[in-house]
């Protein structure tokens, strides 16, 4: 009879035991629920806020911007007669490079003409869209969001995490 009890004991111990690792578990996966919606939800947010605030530039320059698929922002204010940028070409710019509050961050006048192969993935990727849809002698206003340029870490020197650039740009020569 005592055997049977401590057996019985025993017993309605572990099914409870099993009943609590249950709801940890359950619960566990609430928090993670919860968490994966907050973050969704504070991303919504800054892409929501990005593009309000690129909007509020166009509008204040009085641009006449297109945008792609990707986000990009672009307008050649100024049509080039030269070759149509291909993949594998070198592309030389002159550029003057700023964040939306119009400070300067990188220009060719102080850091030299950007020189870099297209297609080879060495610059930021919205600028390697806009350059393809451009030729030789082109000059483009463009506006890079966060995910196009240096996305949530920034350069880690002069460009801030996060941050919409302006590319002011000249399409200089193609080798």
């Amino acid at each position: 009879m005592r055997n049977s009890f401590i057996i019985l004991f025993l017993l309605i111990l572990a099914s409870c035991n099993s009943e609590n690792q249950g709801n940890r578990q359950a619960k566990n996966e609430h928090k993670q629920l919860n968490s994966e919606k907050a973050l969704e939800k504070a991303n919504r947010y800054l892409v929501r806020t990005e593009k309000e605030n690129i909007a509020n530039y166009i509008r204040r320059h009085g641009l006449d911007m297109k945008e792609t698929g990707s986000g990009l922002r672009y307008h050649i204010y100024e049509k080039g007669t030269g070759e149509k940028v291909v993949s594998g070409k070198t592309a030389v710019l002159n550029y003057t490079l700023r964040l939306l509050t119009g400070d300067v961050i990188y220009s060719s006048e102080k850091d030299g003409q950007k020189i870099f192969q297209v297609g080879g993935g060495n610059v930021e990727s919205g600028l390697e869209e806009a350059i393809l849809l451009m030729r030789v002698g082109d000059k483009a206003i463009l506006i890079l969001p966060a995910h196009l340029g240096y996305g949530l870490l920034g350069d880690s020197n002069k460009i801030p995490p996060k941050c919409t650039l302006v590319y002011d740009v000249e399409l200089a020569d193609l080798k």
